[in-house]
């Protein structure tokens, strides 16, 4: 994607792909039966991530409010026309089509990780193993973006550094019995993760003359083009900088098993328990913060300086969540930034059944109930425990039943797999940027509930085809809040899921043969139908739930997208070329809209990857 200036100017380029990625195997075998391998990998990425494009202009550009201020007639934004209202769809996807973002400076992202894992089996005489695997992870990344998406220099992340470290050990048993009627397996599992990111934001030159085109029209213009600098008694927000320190450190551990027993011919059950048990500490600290506008805001209102009226955006825009100082006095009466240093902790008892029956081998039937289980948290933003809230959100539960058909005909030559599903949530986790901070929190209720059907098909050695076809229901029910009245969970019920489309269907077909006695090679084409889906967390607009009030471009429309592959190499597969390209044609679609930042009424969104192409090598030592 292009990055241009407000002038016009390329300044760089996004969500693009400069990474690579070494993998080694080591693996060994003894006399006595002793196995076990050590993976090691590495990876590397300097693609910058990630600008927005605005597909909705802000009522203050319509209104010449930016203009109003010296900002210029569209308040920063250069390249393609937008959207001047919420029905222009046509003028919203030409914007998007452009692959053109407006920024102040291209983002710029390096990011290192690197891997180590071991396992190990032992035999446990004829009928059982012993099988050890542990590993380690080390994440570092260091991001600078725009984070108004414009090319005013407003709100800048200027550094964001994070770094995890991640150690798993998992140990267990697995074996069989009664003549291999039983297989059985009992183990543990053990993790350990910290994560520490250091945020560093800044205040642009252009912020107060924006935040002056938002008063513009409440006040006509009567504080002047820079209102917070009025109000405050002189401070210009210009310069301020900040540095939020984010931490969680996770422990889980877990004992589980997984047994099948064939009770008669064709007839089996399984029977599977976990009982896991999470433990985190969250903290959010703040380190250097020179922001004095703020401070001298906050005394102006104490000091009635400040009409009633606008005390709401002048507190809002005048101690922005990001880079207000935490744990001011007035952090009382304010939903100023509060540190915290809290923790989590929960178990939960999973569990699942199944019984399968094989009818003379080529077709087998089963139902399935599993309960399932996501662990809690902590939301690590700045304004998490803001007027006393709590920063944890809570755990998330489903209880998920499956009926299926899995049958294989004509000697194998046709697979057919038939499911239909239903997964009932509780307290649905949900992550959610509201144009001025993120917020997590948990819906009492949602549901999915659909059919899948997917087939292969070989009418001979060289060809397959493949097909897949997903319905899905997939949302928030009407009574979905429960005893909750917070706007932002009572405004999903009767919604759909983001990002879930109703249809999902998959087409392919794969052509290979040889060449000579010592090579080979392949042909595969694959395409894929999506209808219509949901890219924002809102359907309707919180605020103003009484009027159901849709929120614009939330809708994907349908698409098809389709990828090609073809490659050569050794019969024998120790190496091989692959050219590829996805997204053949172009499409362009949407993964998520949202209000864009400090741009009342606007809306912006990330692009999905465009059409793509390269080569893939691969190799065997």
């Amino acid at each position: 994607m292009t990055v241009i200036d407000r002038t016009g100017t390329k300044v760089g380029e996004s969500n693009g792909t400069d990474q690579y990625l070494v993998r080694a195997q080591l693996g060994f075998e003894t006399d006595s039966g002793i196995s076990g391998r050590l993976i090691a990998d590495y990876a590397k990425s300097k693609a910058g991530c990630c600008a927005a494009l605005e597909v909705l202009q802000s009522p203050v550009e319509t209104f010449g409010l930016f203009a109003a201020v010296g900002l210029g007639a569209r308040g920063g934004m250069a390249g393609s026309p937008v959207a001047v209202n919420p029905f222009d769809t046509t003028t919203a996807e030409r914007a998007a089509d452009s692959r053109t973002a407006t920024a102040n400076f291209a983002p710029q992202t390096t990011f290192d990780q690197w891997g180590i894992t071991g396992e190990v089996e032992v035999p446990l005489g004829d009928s059982a193993d012993l099988i050890y695997i542990g590993s380690y992870r080390e994440y570092d990344a260091l991001e600078a973006y725009d984070s108004d998406f414009s090319g005013l220099d407003v709100f800048n992340v200027d550094a964001n550094r994070t770094s995890i470290e991640t150690m798993t050990h998992e140990l267990r048993i697995q074996g069989e019995a009664f003549g291999g009627a039983l297989n059985w397996l009992v183990g543990g599992y053990y993790s350990d993760e910290d994560i520490n990111q250091s945020v560093s934001f800044s205040l642009g030159q252009d912020y107060g003359e924006l935040i002056g085109a938002l008063f513009f029209g409440p006040t006509g213009g009567a504080f002047g083009p820079n209102p917070l600098t009025i109000l405050s008694g002189g401070v210009d927000p210009a310069g301020t900088t900040n540095t939020n320190l984010y931490a969680q450190s996770s422990k889980s551990w877990s004992l589980f098993t997984h047994n099948t027993l064939e009770v008669t011919d064709g007839l089996e059950f399984t029977l599977g328990l976990r009982y896991s048990d999470e433990s985190k500490d969250g903290s959010f600290a703040q380190g250097n913060n020179t922001n004095a506008i703020c401070p001298a805001i906050l005394a102006s209102i104490g000091a009635g300086a400040v009409p009633a009226a606008l005390i709401p955006n002048v507190f809002g825009t005048g101690c922005f969540a990001f880079t207000a100082p935490a744990d001011l006095p007035q952090a009382v009466a304010f939903p100023l930034p509060r540190t915290f240093n809290s923790k989590f902790k929960d178990n939960e008892l999973i569990y699942t059944g199944k019984v399968a029956y094989a009818f003379a081998d080529p077709i087998n039937i089963y139902a399935s109930f599993t309960h399932g289980y996501k662990s809690g948290g902590f939301n690590l933003d700045s304004t998490a425990a803001a007027g006393g809230a709590d920063p944890r959100f809570a755990s998330e539960e489903v209880d998920a039943y499956e009926i299926g058909l899995k049958a294989k005909f004509l000697d194998n030559a046709v697979t057919l797999n038939l499911a239909a599903f239903r997964e009932e949530f509780t307290n649905f986790q949900v992550l959610e940027f509201t144009g001025a901070q993120f917020q997590t929190f948990n819906v009492p209720k949602a549901e999915t509930q659909g059919v899948e059907i997917e087939t292969t098909i070989r009418p001979s050695d060289h060809f397959t085809f493949n097909g897949a076809l997903t319905i899905t229901d997939a949302n928030y029910p009407n009574d979905c809040a429960g005893t909750q009245t917070a706007a932002n969970v009572v405004a999903l019920c009767g919604n759909s899921l983001t990002n879930a489309p109703d249809i999902v269907g998959i087409a392919g077909a794969t052509y290979t043969n040889d060449i000579g006695n010592n090579l080979k090679y392949f042909l595969n084409a694959q395409m894929r139908f999506e209808s219509d889906r949901r890219t924002s967390t809102q359907a309707i607009d919180p605020a103003n739930l009484a009027a159901n009030i849709p929120v614009p471009f939330d809708t994907q429309d349908g698409n098809i997208k389709i990828n090609l592959r073809a490659g050569i190499g050794s019969q024998e597969d120790t190496w091989g070329i692959e050219a590829f390209v996805t997204n053949l044609t172009n499409e362009v679609t949407r993964g998520v809209t949202f209000n864009t930042v400090l741009r009342s009424g606007s809306r912006s969104a990330f692009i999905q990857e465009p059409r793509s192409y390269g080569l893939t090598l691969r190799g065997k030592f």
